[in-house]
């Protein structure tokens, strides 16, 4: 009987594999091919900046899937209640430092404006936590400087507020009546669902669910770290040997 099954295209195989990785290894191979003598400079300058930043990374990573295991982030919900003004500086603060990505963001924003919380406040929050938390400013501070991450979260911190009192200011008027359609979507697109609903359990391993998240966000925050990290790291490598006297 003949094999009915037919091998994979080399394409699909090809579009199996993630982008980042590709674009590292394509900058590796380009190298090889035009000046194979630089190959070496540009990995082991590679290797030798993650095996730096790896203490970096490996802090980041577990601080940010005990964070999502335990539900911790429920406490940032404090800061939407009382004075507006307090508010605003609170969040920026918070979220300057909170763990959450962009997408993260959104649902949970959708949440607190059905649940009525000043728009000022939420606008800080919005603007400040994308630009910087726990795993970016470890990763920074190995990368480049204690220094440069620490004025990172000012700015970000300093942009929150900037936007926050800036809303707060126009909340009277027309351009921010209904900022909220009738049914928000509180999902999002890194597997948010009910944001802020829950208290904290910060022993964690109790609970499979939680394990599992635990689990599975480390997992996550490491493949995406070590990947753009790596291609991070062959650029400036690559940079590094196009400015040496050949």
């Amino acid at each position: 009987m003949a094999d009915t099954t037919s091998p994979i295209p080399r394409t699909s195989r090809l579009a199996r594999i993630d982008r980042v990785w590709l674009a590292t290894g394509a900058i590796v191979l380009l190298v090889a091919l035009l000046d194979f003598a630089r190959v070496d400079d540009v990995v082991v300058f590679a290797l030798k900046a993650l095996a730096g930043t790896l203490p970096f990374i490996t802090f980041a990573v577990l601080a940010i899937a005990y964070l999502k295991a335990t539900g911790a982030e429920n406490i940032l919900a404090k800061a939407f209640e009382g004075n507006p003004v307090r508010m605003i500086i609170l969040a920026a603060l918070l979220g300057g430092l909170s763990p959450f990505c962009s997408c993260e963001v959104i649902p949970f924003i959708a949440a607190l404006l059905a649940m009525g919380a000043p728009l000022g406040a939420l606008k800080t929050f919005w603007l400040a936590s994308p630009l910087m938390d726990p795993a970016m400013f470890a990763i920074t501070t190995g990368a480049i400087s204690f220094e440069f991450a620490l004025a990172k979260t000012i700015a970000a911190i300093a942009l929150g507020m900037f936007g926050g009192f800036g809303t707060l200011l126009l909340s009277g008027t027309p351009v921010f009546t209904n900022p909220l359609r009738e049914k928000p979507a509180v999902g999002g697109c890194c597997g948010v669902k009910a944001p802020f609903s829950a208290k904290p359990v910060w022993k964690f391993w109790t609970d499979s669910d939680r394990v599992a998240t635990f689990r599975s966000a480390g997992l996550e925050n490491a493949v995406f770290l070590l990947k753009w990290l790596t291609l991070a790291y062959v650029i400036e490598g690559l940079m590094s040997i196009t400015c040496q006297p050949i």
